[in-house]
């Protein structure tokens, strides 16, 4: 999300530093880069047994643990997930910090459109939802407490994300996009999962074009709006709208609740479900019932598909020796950049696929407070809240949907997604410089902050998020993948082009039906 390093208050430059403060305490937590770095390396030798297994999947998130769980649903039990980390859930984990649950990385949901078919189906089944009357109804407790967003701007909180309109000239751009976006959604149609909605002629002539273009031949070149969907892009995409396709930017609205300027009184608030420990609540739940079937720290280096199967090969990260593997299929559910180093013999659309995605690297940090923070003027503390003009997602406050009355210190959980010229930087550097980073550009609105950081957990991940460049939503390359059927399938939210649950928990169910068993 961030092109650049902020420039920061040159006074806070060291968190929590005063001259009788303790060091500060915390480190790395929950992704290990250097496990996929084995790659890269030479092939082991595996002299164990050979461990088999009808279906293998390598990857336990959303798209694999979706795809078991449907898997079963058909009868297939016999069915082995294998993931490099030490917790299931990929990009949906979870964290714990002075006993209060954060999340480490993706922290809420939308609630669904009637496109995202499976997705209703799991949060009924979850309990999430029921229907009553022809309508669903939502279980309040697990959607966002208000006040749900605020802004930073003027010296000031206020009530969302989008701007103030400070004058005739920002609220006739607000109308327009608006227009623009309603108008998308009529000639074109946008869907969540994208793939419900038929692609044509204008989705590919908006996919040829970056939404920095398409906003400037638009005439959109107010510098609220241009900020305000600049940081959307960052949020879902990984990258600003100079980084991705005129069909993200707009599918960003149009595929949900399109885009209401201020005034419009058909707005209304777009609720989100949203836990404590962010969407690891969907993800632990998910896992849950495929335990004895699961096998993390395990590095998975090689895929071989053969006549009458497929044969594997992993690094039990625990034990330090490799595994053997044997399946009548397998299903990947990794990146697209993953699979197709790890399968010996990867398919040309998998190759072609694979070198058009770039990937954001994303920086979390859940930040312990020793006391509250002083109170700004504005609207008062929310679930999310972000400074007008950073390339910085702001924060989350972890303990807004708590209903424990217990008092406690207060946690944040602080989003950047870096350009992809820091992945290096961000693997690198140790944990004390990120944390400064973090906690520097807290202080913007919070200057009070650095002296009341007690400790500061950071998960960092080197390819965390598909960024929808110019051109790839329509690949012919991803629609190969998307419909390939045999003894090896794939399921990951990179066949959609971006990182969203919707698009990742489809992509697995509808893996489980094109696999041969």
């Amino acid at each position: 999300m961030p092109r650049r390093r902020e420039v920061l208050l040159a006074g806070l430059a060291t968190a929590g530093c005063t001259a009788d403060a303790p060091p500060l305490q915390g480190g790395w937590a929950g992704a290990h880069p250097e496990r996929g770095h084995r790659l890269r390396g030479e092939l082991p030798q595996a002299d164990g047994p050979l461990r088999k297994a009808d279906v293998l999947i390598v990857g336990a998130g959303i798209a694999g643990l979706a795809c078991a769980r449907e898997l079963a649903k058909r009868g297939v039990t016999d069915v082995a997930l294998l993931d490099l980390e030490d917790q299931a859930g990929g990009n949906s984990r979870s964290h714990v910090v002075a006993g209060s649950r954060c999340p480490l990385g993706a922290h809420y949901l939308p609630i669904p459109g009637t496109a995202a078919r499976e997705v209703n189906e799991l949060l009924h089944g979850l309990g999430l939802a029921r229907s009553h009357l022809g309508r669903t109804e939502w279980d309040e407790r697990h959607l966002c407490h208000s006040p749900q967003e605020r802004l930073f701007i003027d010296g000031e909180w206020h009530e969302g994300l989008l701007p103030p309109a400070e004058d005739d000239a920002t609220r006739e751009q607000y109308r327009r996009f608006a227009a623009l976006v309603a108008r998308a959604q009529r000639e074109a149609g946008f869907a969540m999962p994208t793939r419900r909605a038929r692609w044509s002629a204008v989705h590919a002539a908006l996919d040829a074009q970056t939404f920095a273009v398409w906003l400037d031949r638009s005439g959109l070149t107010n510098n609220r709006l241009r900020w305000y969907l600049d940081y959307c892009c960052r949020d879902d995409f990984g990258a600003d709208a100079a980084g991705v396709s005129a069909w993200a930017g707009l599918h960003y609205f149009a595929s949900r609740h399109g885009f209401h300027a201020p005034g419009d009184e058909t707005a209304e608030r777009e609720p989100v479900l949203t836990w404590p420990e962010g969407n690891a609540w969907l993800s632990e739940r998910l896992a849950a019932p495929l335990r004895d079937r699961t096998h993390l720290g395990r590095s998975v280096l090689r895929v071989t598909e053969h006549k009458h199967g497929v044969e594997l090969l992993a690094w039990n990260e625990a034990a330090s020796a490799a595994e053997r593997w044997q399946a009548q299929s397998v299903v990947m559910a990794t990146p697209l950049f993953i699979a197709a180093r790890v399968l010996a013999a990867p398919p040309d659309a998998l190759r072609q696929a694979a070198g058009q995605i770039r990937y954001a690297p994303w920086l979390t940090a859940n930040v312990l407070l020793r006391e509250p923070l002083l109170i700004r003027p504005g609207l008062p503390a929310a679930w999310d809240s972000v400074r007008y003009g950073t390339a910085a997602l702001g924060y989350v406050d972890a303990r807004h949907q708590s209903i424990d009355p217990t008092p406690r210190p207060p946690l944040l959980t602080a989003y950047l997604a870096l350009p992809t010229s820091q992945r290096s930087e961000l693997l690198t550097q140790p944990w004390q410089h990120w944390a400064r980073v973090v906690t520097d550009e807290l202080a913007q609105t919070h200057p009070d902050l650095p002296g009341k950081v007690e400790r500061a957990d950071l998960c960092r991940f080197g390819h965390a998020m598909s960024i929808p460049v110019q051109g790839l939503r329509g690949s012919a390359a991803l629609t190969a993948l998307n419909e390939a059927r045999g003894r090896v399938v794939f399921a990951h939210s990179d066949l959609a082009g971006y990182s969203v649950f919707e698009e990742a928990y489809t992509a697995g169910v509808e893996a489980a039906a094109r696999l041969r068993l």
